[in-house]
């Protein structure tokens, strides 16, 4: 398992795989433009050449992936809204096929209110738009959600919905993510609960499509529904548990990446690294015990 995490993009491209190279990372996750703004950033091709070099040559990190704007909103019934997120994801994916990128990973969005069933077709077009224009190189991550509101992801149920609408795309993978699962009320507190919650997601979405972890704790507890990112160790989750989720033998092969606020709120640094190694330590010899 390749453990990394999500690094500042302060200074750049290159700035932002010098962090992660820094802290050891096996994998690094970043955005491709400001998180919470529609404008992209204008990145100059050989800046985005230079990026694919440097990973190349990286002593740590093996894989890039890269997280789409928080705005964008796949599912909204506003026209404006919807026409701006789907220029900004085939903007995001643009430059996250440029720098060689894993995956991107995407929230879908709300449907707010108006039913998953009635927002399908906007979703889809914009994939499948975003995806031809970018020739595919890079998948599209959809991650699973916390569950508030009209959100959608909250169930592997719907995460299969969004493929199956799309014909079962195989440039759509999905990005599971820890805390999320936890708030939306799943639990892996047992090796038993951990091994029925990727037999369900197996079943309902197929662990081909699982590409990415994003490894959190949480400040909610479960079943609260709320995206709260925490330490490892430090909450409602605790290591035990996400031990039991990260040590699961068929999950080996993924990549597991930190969002965590880390030591001083900044994101996460080398010790939180250090413990998501530990906690993944720990899960493989409660594995190999049963």
């Amino acid at each position: 398992m390749l453990l990394g995490a999500q690094v500042r993009m302060s200074g750049g491209l290159a700035a932002a795989l010098d962090r992660g190279t820094a802290m050891g990372a096996d994998a690094i996750q970043l955005f491709t433009q400001n998180a919470r703004a529609w404008r992209a950033t204008n990145h100059d091709p050989e800046v985005l050449k230079a990026f694919r070099g440097r990973q190349a040559h990286s002593p740590t990190v093996r894989a890039t992936y890269c997280h789409a704007t928080y705005l964008i909103n796949l599912a909204s019934p506003a026209a404006e809204v919807y026409e701006r997120s789907r220029a900004c994801l085939a903007s995001n994916l643009a430059v996250a096929s440029a720098i060689g990128s894993a995956g991107l990973v995407l929230h879908v969005g709300s449907h707010l209110g108006e039913g998953l069933a009635a927002s399908l077709s906007r979703i889809v077009e914009a994939l499948a738009a975003s995806l031809e224009a970018s020739g595919g190189a890079c998948p599209i991550l959809l991650e699973n959600t916390a569950g508030a509101g009209g959100s959608i992801g909250r169930s592997f149920d719907e995460l299969a919905a969004v493929i199956s609408a799309a014909g079962g795309d195989r440039r759509l993978g999905i990005c599971l993510d820890t805390q999320h699962l936890w708030a939306a009320g799943a639990s892996y507190a047992t090796l038993e609960e951990a091994d029925a919650l990727v037999s369900e997601l197996d079943a309902c979405v197929g662990l081909d499509r699982l590409a990415c972890l994003h490894l959190n704790d949480s400040k909610v507890g479960r079943g609260a529904a709320r995206d709260r990112h925490e330490n490892l160790g430090a909450g409602t989750i605790g290591g035990q548990a996400l031990g039991h989720l990260l040590g699961h033998p068929r999950l080996q092969h993924l990549p597991a990446i930190l969002e965590v606020p880390g030591e001083e709120g900044h994101g996460p640094g080398p010790r939180d690294l250090a413990a998501a190694r530990a906690i993944h330590a720990a899960g493989l010899a409660r594995w190999r015990r049963g």
